[in-house]
């Protein structure tokens, strides 16, 4: 049996990987509470975000966390220009045709970035990458650190732009009723980009929290939607803070099956979570019953 120290560092060290987990999870379930549709292209956004950040780091010398603003509003910009004026037009509004279009965007993508950066695992290296923060009885990542609390800020932030904002008023408004919304004089095809640009935004700021600590190769985005996608349906599909919280929780369950049943394990007690909140509530954590 493990000391209760040891037991305590794996929460803690959970909650920093999961507030990683976080920031991918609530754009994608922004993007599904809006626009009502599985983004496929989530994680591939996600690598070319985190490729954004090595070619940053490694060619022009700048910071991650000084690479963050302009790297988010990069991606905030693409994202808004894709589902404008790629995803938007192509599905001709069909839903399971904006499906399609996002994993061929995926698919785009990743190929993409296998034709510039080849299939090798590439990392940057920054001086605090091992810095840790000593707290007696344990020492935690100073990158996980600066994480949680990026995390945690941006979901606040988000927080306030749906509720105190009139864009976040028209982005509810459009999840809500979006015939409704179009009649009230909202611009449905603006707000939906806006809101996929959201969604971007949020992975080049898991890219930038990454990276300091993580590999990147084409397909690097892949298991971190995985982690997501599994989030987002335990969470409730659609709801910030079942996004936040689920992705908290799922951060101490890996890092405590990682812990008892060994590194190689961690993941087990996640998919094991999944199937049981399932089977005993479908529409999630925080979802709403139809």
């Amino acid at each position: 049996m493990f000391a209760p120290d040891i037991i305590l560092a794996a929460v803690l060290n959970g909650l920093m990987t999961g507030s990683v987990y976080a920031l991918i999870a609530l754009g994608l379930t922004l993007v599904y509470g809006v626009l009502h549709i599985i983004n496929f292209a989530h994680g591939a956004m996600l690598t070319a975000a985190m490729f954004a950040v090595y070619v940053a780091q490694t060619m022009l010398g700048i910071d991650p966390y000084v690479a963050l603003v302009p790297i988010t509003l990069l991606f905030f910009a693409l994202g808004y220009g894709v589902q404008r004026f790629l995803i938007g037009p192509a599905s001709h509004g069909e839903d399971r045709n904006i499906l399609l279009v996002t994993l061929g965007l995926s698919i785009v993508i990743e190929n993409a970035m296998l034709s510039i950066f080849r299939s090798d695992t590439r990392s940057i290296d920054v001086p605090y990458a091992f810095e840790s923060i000593d707290l007696g009885f344990t020492f935690l990542a100073l990158p996980r650190v600066a994480a949680f609390g990026v995390a945690l800020l941006v979901a606040l932030l988000l927080g306030l732009l749906l509720t105190a904002t009139d864009t976040g008023r028209a982005i509810r408004a459009v999840a809500r009723e979006k015939t409704g919304a179009a009649l009230a004089g909202i611009d449905v095809a603006h707000i939906y980009a806006v809101t996929f640009g959201l969604g971007a935004a949020c992975v080049a700021i898991a890219a930038c929290l990454l990276m300091p600590t993580f590999y990147v190769t084409p397909r690097a985005g892949n298991a971190f939607v995985l982690v997501a996608f599994t989030i987002v349906v335990l969470g409730g599909m659609g709801s910030i803070p079942g996004a936040l919280l689920g992705a908290l929780f799922i951060g101490v369950v890996e890092s405590l099956c990682g812990l008892f049943f060994g590194e190689s394990l961690g993941q087990i007690g996640i998919f094991l979570i999944f199937i049981l909140v399932l089977l005993v509530r479908p529409t999630g954590l925080f979802g709403a019953r139809a």
